[in-house]
């Protein structure tokens, strides 16, 4: 569907400071949210499967060799490690769970893993599954989708404009490249990008204008932390009334978008994170962050059905990987403790629910690598 404003009114949008006026918008956003998705919801998690020791120069990213910042590192998660944050990514009522790991391409055995990472946890749960594992072939793609994974993970980041900012060894056309390669295996895709790098209002215009033109299924929007020791770390968080600006704008521009906030929501939004549901928002990634510590799931629960909205798991989650206008409640409530899902089974996992203190254990880095001081200039 095309995008319901223009790029005209959509820079218009973008200068508007008056906080009357940005509610106004949000309403606007509200409806067209409503239009297309009714009350349903589409909560993801994620599991940091593999990290640290990236040997890409993305400049946000702590998990970069050419950073000097401190971030979780250890190598890639056994597939049992993978079902276990799954099932408690099931139990504190996420509906997709997304297997993630840094890098611009994995290994052979690395990707292995993941394979038998996302056959289990189609096998043993009722979770959508998403993978995020950085430039992939078509052959590989379509072996995503033989193991159960539905949609692939891969955003541009910025507009193509800005892009030379954000990183000098990911090229801008291989991201275009992955995402084509995931459409033509038959998975859907989930592109998005980080707002406050430095961009322009133009440039932030301009990304929503090239995800319309992909077309992904589910646009991730994620709010910059500066982090001491990145490019991007020198950066002040967002004014919590500008990004829900920038979330509604967006909503208009992608009416047919699963929308979700990411990273950066709690540091930059603060109490104005029930704001940006409203503002258009589909879903949030529940728990930990790849680096960052999330809200506790109860709380971004609450954020949805406060506005009327369905946070229950749905009969269809496993089969349907979008849930368009699905609608109704089902009997029962989500469950709220590990206590309360499904027997671990064969594997006898022990399951738990997010742990900052056991999810984020950070290495210091003992060395960046040298254009890593220029890099934090």
């Amino acid at each position: 569907m095309p995008p319901l404003i223009t790029r005209e009114e959509a820079l218009s949008l973008g200068a508007i400071v008056d906080h009357a006026e940005i509610e106004e918008l949000i309403e606007r956003a509200w409806r067209a949210r409503v239009e297309r998705f009714g009350d349903a919801t589409d909560m993801c998690s994620l599991v940091n499967a593999k990290s640290g020791g990236c040997a890409e120069d993305c400049g946000f990213c702590a998990q970069s060799r050419h950073a000097a910042a401190d971030t979780p590192m250890h190598a890639m998660m056994e597939p049992e490690q993978m079902l276990a944050h799954a099932r408690a990514a099931e139990a504190a009522g996420a509906h997709r769970f997304c297997m993630v790991a840094q890098g611009q391409g994995l290994s052979k055995r690395d990707f292995e893993k993941v394979l038998e990472g996302a056959r289990l946890v189609a096998e043993h749960t009722n979770l959508k599954r998403c993978a995020s594992i950085g430039h992939m072939s078509v052959e590989r793609a379509k072996q995503l989708r033989e193991a159960g994974v539905q949609r692939v993970h891969h955003n541009v980041e910025s507009a193509a404009s800005f892009y030379p900012e954000v990183s000098q060894t990911v090229r801008y056309e291989s991201r275009l490249r992955t995402i084509a390669a995931v459409k033509e295996a038959g998975l859907e895709t989930c592109v998005g990008g980080i707002l406050n790098l430095g961009e322009t209002a133009e440039q932030r215009v301009e990304m929503a204008f090239e995800l319309s033109e992909i077309n992904p299924t589910s646009v991730p929007i994620n709010l910059l932390i500066p982090r001491d020791g990145t490019k991007f770390g020198d950066r002040t968080v967002m004014d919590p009334w500008e990004a829900v600006k920038w979330v509604a704008i967006f909503r208009l521009i992608l009416p047919e978008a699963l929308f979700r906030l990411c990273g950066g929501r709690i540091e930059n939004l603060g109490e104005l994170q029930p704001l940006a549901v409203k503002a258009g928002l589909n879903g949030v990634m529940m728990g930990n962050f790849l680096t960052a510590l999330g809200a506790a799931p109860e709380e971004d629960r609450a954020m949805f059905e406060e506005l009327g909205l369905n946070v229950a798991r749905q009969a269809d989650n496993g089969r349907n990987p979008r849930p368009d206008n699905r609608s109704g409640w089902l009997e029962g409530d989500t469950p709220d403790g590990a206590t309360e899902a499904e027997p671990a089974g064969e594997f006898g996992l022990d399951v738990r629910l997010w742990d900052p203190s056991a999810q984020l254990r950070y290495a210091r880095k003992r060395r960046a690598r040298p254009e890593a001081a220029e890099l934090g200039r």
